[in-house]
């Protein structure tokens, strides 16, 4: 699974362009901090195998707080969080979630490892990889999704209790490895969101 450093890199870069007028360090630090929550999963695997990629991973959990976010912040008339906290805590709320369930989970879902994306409904893993080319033989090519029996099919590495995803904590074959970047794409998108949180806070001050 790509590394918590680049999680959090993609929640900084959201950040970066969705907080608007909520951007400072602080907000920018509780998006950083939602990116990175789900990987604390591996954390809970010590008293529980097979929960990385997992408790934190499924999408209840997002999809449950945005039902609950939507339902007080925009279809109610009086939001108690808004009223409560003001129209800054409620960005940022979003910002966080949506950064929580892209850098957080999408980012992971994206990968060989996959994640449980419906526990605990069900302990089954899913990795969507592949590619998607566009050839001059072979026309559109696609490998994400597959068609079988009529219904759309993502690739599944199996369950919690079959495939495990080693992390620092429970590498599963003896050896520790923190990972902090792996690919070139990676360091790139870790040292942009480097720079572009420094560059939105010089905007900022600059008005």
């Amino acid at each position: 699974m790509p590394p918590t450093l680049v999680s959090v890199a993609v929640g900084v870069l959201l950040g970066v362009a969705l907080l608007g007028a909520a951007f400072d360090r602080r907000s920018l630090a509780v998006v950083a901090v939602a990116a990175a929550l789900p990987d604390a999963d591996m954390l809970v695997s010590l008293l529980l195998p097979g929960s990385t990629n997992a408790v934190f991973h499924t999408v209840l959990i997002p999809a449950i707080a945005a039902t609950l976010l939507y339902d007080d912040t925009i279809r109610r008339e009086a939001s108690w969080l808004r009223s409560r906290y003001g129209w800054r805590r409620v960005r940022i709320t979003w910002v966080a979630l949506a950064a929580y369930a892209v850098a957080g989970i999408g980012m992971d879902l994206f990968s060989s490892e996959g994640i449980a994306l419906f526990y605990p409904l069900s302990d089954r893993y899913y990795a969507v990889v592949g590619k998607f080319v566009l050839s001059t033989q072979e026309g559109i090519v696609q490998t994400y999704l597959t068609v079988g029996d009529g219904w759309l099919g993502v690739a599944s590495p199996g369950t919690t209790e079959t495939h495990h995803v080693a992390s620092w904590l429970d590498p599963g074959d003896g050896e520790r490895r923190l990972q902090l970047v792996e690919t070139g794409w990676q360091a790139v998108v870790v040292l942009t969101a480097a720079a572009a949180a420094p560059a939105k806070l010089l905007t900022r001050r600059d008005r």
